[in-house]
């Protein structure tokens, strides 16, 4: 029986459940979109598994878990991603400040939301601090952490931002989970799978893939079948002897050539995203193979969630040594450009804003971190006789708003989001 109880949002095919319920998070719900993914939940477990658009007020009832230990997602990368348009806030799949908006309402003990890592870079400096900003505003302490799937026992780069946040009184008891790089690698996990039609080449193939494997990505509904990634992802692949473009139907045989060039299967896939090793990571994907990939290479790996939930879970349970926050929390990222504008009541000039926010920079460089904020945050200009004034008037980002025009784009792409 679980110790701790959760929800959901954003629960993809499972790999945050899978590792969230190994520690020792029971589901209260779990609330999924794409239809593919319903199907792997509710296959692998008896959960209340609900089908829709997580802010949609309609299809669940976020009110009747209050309270709830933890509130947890993999919200939509699209938005963040490095290999995309970066639109923050203005892309109509951004659930990230809603996901916080809804931590308000449902009054979890914790929140966990994992992202790409393109969120942790600079563009997006300004929306990390709002969101930690109205995290504080809601009572919550907050950090923020790269984590790399390959220091907790999977054999892939991954890197995931990931956001806790809780209560002062179990934030002094939260740690970081240990990072301890694997010594596994593509080769040995995947040898047995290799090998098993009898594929002779199978020995040589796993000592030269002896390295671990690049970000398998998924990819989404606008794109075509399955592949393993973009250029400089199939060149990695390739260094590993695997042949990258697209997903094999079944391993290798006894009559493929020795040095034969293998793709790898969708159950491949998995293990190398962590599922399929022992017992408690086994998962059944639903659907077919491109929807099966797409579920594998979108998913949180989950010895991944597992570090994350176990050492949540003991923060909530108080085990551990007790600290300060201050030393809980790893850096304090300030966007000090947004910082000044907030801070001022009344709009400000550049040489205003900049002397404010104590930074050192040219009137290009000013221009530049302004269309920057001006992608995420109304800025209000106006021309005054000392020059132009700036004046931060709001947010753009989707947090709730019934006539936010999120809605409207979320309507026209629905076919297309996944």
């Amino acid at each position: 029986m679980a110790d701790l109880t959760a929800v959901e949002i954003c629960a993809g095919a499972g790999g945050q459940s899978l590792g969230l319920e190994l520690a020792g998070f029971g589901h209260e719900v779990a609330v999924e979109l794409d239809e593919n993914a319903v199907n792997t939940l509710r296959a692998n477990r008896d959960w209340n598994v609900v089908q829709g658009d997580v802010a949609d007020e309609d299809r669940w009832e976020s009110h009747k878990y209050h309270g709830v230990d933890l509130l947890a997602g993999g919200v939509p990368c699209p938005p963040f991603s490095i290999a995309g348009k970066q639109l923050g806030a203005t892309d109509e799949r951004d659930l990230f400040a809603w996901a916080v908006e809804l931590a308000g309402k449902m009054k979890p003990r914790a929140l966990l939301l994992e992202n790409v890592r393109g969120l942790s870079m600079p563009r997006f400096s300004a929306y990390r601090q709002h969101v930690k900003d109205r995290l504080k505003d809601l009572g919550y302490w907050s950090d923020w952490q790269l984590l790399h799937a390959n220091d907790y026992g999977v054999p892939q780069l991954r890197p995931r931002f990931v956001l806790v946040a809780m209560r002062n009184e179990d934030a002094q008891w939260f740690d970081w989970p240990k990072a301890t790089p694997t010594a596994e690698t593509v080769g040995s996990v995947l040898h047995d799978m290799m090998a098993v039609n009898g594929w002779r080449g199978a020995d040589a193939w796993a000592e030269k893939a002896s390295d671990i494997a690049p970000t398998i990505v998924g990819g989404s509904k606008k794109h075509g079948g399955a592949d393993l990634g973009p250029t400089r992802a199939k060149a990695a692949w390739l260094k590993l002897g695997v042949d990258a473009m697209g997903v094999a139907n079944e391993p290798p045989g006894a009559s493929d050539p020795v040095d034969f060039l293998p793709k790898l299967t969708t159950d491949m896939v998995a293990r190398i995203q962590g599922w399929g090793r022992g017992k408690e990571y086994e998962w059944r994907f639903t659907g077919r193979k491109t929807a099966k990939y797409r579920q594998i290479g979108n998913a949180f790996p989950p010895p991944v969630a597992r570090a994350l939930g176990t050492a949540i879970a003991n923060a909530l349970k108080h085990e551990g040594k007790r600290k300060k926050l201050s030393e809980v929390e790893n850096e304090v990222m300030h966007d000090r450009l947004y910082l000044a504008l907030k801070s001022a009541s009344t709009a400000l000039t550049e040489k205003e804003i900049v002397k404010l926010s104590g930074e050192k920079m040219d009137s290009l460089a000013f221009e530049r971190r302004m269309a920057m904020l001006a992608r995420d945050f109304v800025i209000d200009e106006d021309d005054q006789l000392g020059g132009r004034a700036y004046r931060l008037a709001g947010f753009k980002g989707f947090i709730g708003q019934e006539d936010h025009e999120r809605h409207t784009r979320f309507a026209e792409m629905r076919s297309r989001i996944s």
